[in-house]
C-alpha cells in the first residue's frame, strides 16, 4: 500500500501541472485573440466594417420610417459572433 502512495502524489502533481498548463494555454490564447481583434480593427475589412456599423447607427437615428430593428442591427449580430467563434476556436485548439 506504500508503494501506491507515491503513485497517487505524482498524480496529483500531474494534474496541478496540467491545470497550470491550461491556465497557461488559456491566457496565451486570450492574448492572441486581442491581437487577431488589434490587427482586424486596423486593417481594411476592419475600418469597413466599423464604418458599416456607424453607418447603419447613423441611419437608423435619422430613420422614421420604422424599418425593423434587425435590419439595423443583423450585421452588428453577425460580426460578434464571427469574433465569439474565432475566440472558441482559438481556445479549443489550445486546449489540443
Amino acid at each position: 500500500m506504500g508503494c501506491f502512495a507515491c503513485f497517487d502524489g505524482g498524480t496529483k502533481q500531474q494534474r496541478e501541472e496540467e491545470r497550470l498548463a491550461s491556465a497557461e494555454a488559456r491566457a496565451k490564447a486570450a492574448e492572441a485573440a486581442q491581437r487577431r481583434q488589434e490587427q482586424f480593427e486596423k486593417s481594411a475589412a476592419g475600418r469597413a466594417a466599423k464604418a458599416q456599423i456607424q453607418a447603419n447607427a447613423k441611419k437608423s437615428a435619422n430613420s422614421d420610417k420604422g424599418e425593423p430593428v434587425l435590419k439595423v442591427f443583423f450585421p452588428i449580430m453577425l460580426i460578434c459572433k464571427c469574433l465569439i467563434l474565432l475566440v472558441t476556436n482559438e481556445l479549443m485548439f489550445c486546449h489540443t
